[in-house]
């Protein structure tokens, strides 16, 4: 018995844990996303987009970047309770660009937003860094930058960690170093040296809130503990030791090109890297060993930053992976390639996906943010009710839905199923 009202019977008699049923709903969703057909966002970016994050606290303002220099706040709540329903723009930081002078704003980046990223425990704060060389912390409210910091080069990405309660550090990638920032001081902290050019990629782990992993243009993967003055402690090497021409400088590298998407699970037990060799590989973060999980060649000749994304509620667990116009989904443990969500025309460079709905949401250079989603067919299906409502020889509540009579015993069988099958059948 697979519908949901099996698994509410199950849960009531104590087979399944309460977790069960959410877990079987998230992975309903998740192997049924498909492009959302009724709710888009409102198209304000004039360049690629080039970040996106969704708002850890609430999980209702997506937050974008783009290469034109401009940064924007969407609405994901639906507050008209309409089927048909455009994601309004609530913040905009528009960058004066040709003649278009209306509503700009002087503190907005003056090239492109590399990175954009809440503030991880409310919504009254936000980090944006870009090709300017600038480092900006904004008031959300005001859309103003509490505070901003100057660079001596182009800053290629910045993180700020999910779970560190006793400090409040930046992390900023910029050529050959990274720059640790600290809110609280005002200054910088420290500089993190041992790549050899410029950092993608960043990444605080979810599960050490003093372990930071970085991903370079050298293509190396380094993991650095924060407190120590002594470098990164762990490199990790894609051939897990096994020298293949002697040269260790030359074998100790994570991918055969430049690193531009690294993520961490959720429990921060691995890591999962991209690399301009085209190749994803998914690393034990407890010995840095790769686990040699073969996802094939995936597409990515980005130079930049590109955000991959873990749905790490599904079982099994998924990892979705910009791949040039697409988003591939695979099976992050055994490799498998499960789908490919197609609907952007250039470039995608980031994923996000949302905390409680399992939606998944990409940002590209062809300027549109796309919402990929799980309820297509009950959205049809209350469409179809809704536009043919007394509409039947001029009557009134005739209409029934087109699947509710093919499917009437079926559903009713399932309800006698549960009331007469004995307990002792599930066990």
């Amino acid at each position: 018995m697979s519908s949901l009202v099996g698994y509410l019977a199950y849960r009531e008699q104590g087979i399944y844990p309460p977790s069960f049923l959410s877990r079987a709903e998230t992975v309903k969703r998740a192997f049924s996303l498909g492009l959302s057909k009724y709710k888009d966002l409102e198209e304000v970016h004039r360049g690629g987009v080039t970040s996106l994050d969704i708002d850890p606290a609430e999980g209702r303002f997506l937050l974008s970047g783009s290469s034109s220099g401009e940064v924007v706040i969407h609405d994901l709540h639906n507050t008209t309770g309409s089927l048909k329903y455009t994601f309004k723009c609530v913040a905009h930081v528009k960058r004066p660009i040709g003649r278009g002078r209306q509503n700009v704003s002087t503190h907005a980046h003056s090239g492109s937003v590399e990175t954009a990223q809440w503030y991880p425990l409310d919504t009254g704060m936000f980090l944006t860094s870009g090709m300017d060389s600038k480092l900006k912390i904004w008031d959300a409210n005001a859309l103003v930058p509490a505070d901003s910091y100057e660079f001596d080069s182009s800053v290629y990405c910045h993180d700020m960690s999910p779970i560190a309660t006793k400090h409040t550090l930046v992390a900023c990638g910029i050529k050959g170093r990274i720059k640790l920032i600290d809110l609280r001081s005002g200054s910088a902290s420290h500089t993190l040296q041992g790549h050899r050019k410029t950092v993608y990629t960043l990444k605080w782990s979810t599960r050490e809130p003093y372990v930071l992993a970085s991903g370079g243009a050298d293509s190396r993967v380094l993991l650095w503990d924060i407190r120590s003055a002594k470098g990164s402690f762990m490199k990790l090497d894609q051939h897990n030791g096994a020298s293949q021409s002697g040269n260790s400088e030359q074998t100790s590298t994570a991918h055969s090109g430049a690193v531009n998407g690294l993520c961490f699970t959720s429990d921060g037990l691995f890591l999962v890297t991209f690399g301009t060799d085209e190749r994803l590989r998914l690393w034990n973060t407890s010995n840095g060993k790769n686990t040699m999980v073969n996802y094939g060649k995936i597409n990515n000749e980005n130079e930049k930053s590109v955000q991959v994304a873990i749905s790490n509620s599904c079982d099994p667990t998924l990892v979705y992976v910009p791949e040039f116009a697409d988003v591939a989904v695979y099976d992050m443990f055994s490799g498998e390639r499960y789908h490919t969500l197609r609907g952007h025309y250039h470039q995608v460079t980031s994923c996000a996906i949302h905390p409680n709905t399992h939606d998944l949401y990409s940002g590209s250079l062809d300027r549109n943010i796309l919402q990929w989603t799980a309820d297509r067919d009950s959205v049809e299906e209350a469409l179809y009710q809704h536009e043919h409502l007394g509409k039947d020889d001029g009557g009134e509540g005739k209409t029934v839905s087109r699947t509710s009579q093919v499917n009437a015993d079926e559903w009713s069988s399932d309800e006698e199923e549960l009331i007469n099958v004995p307990l002792e059948q599930f066990l």
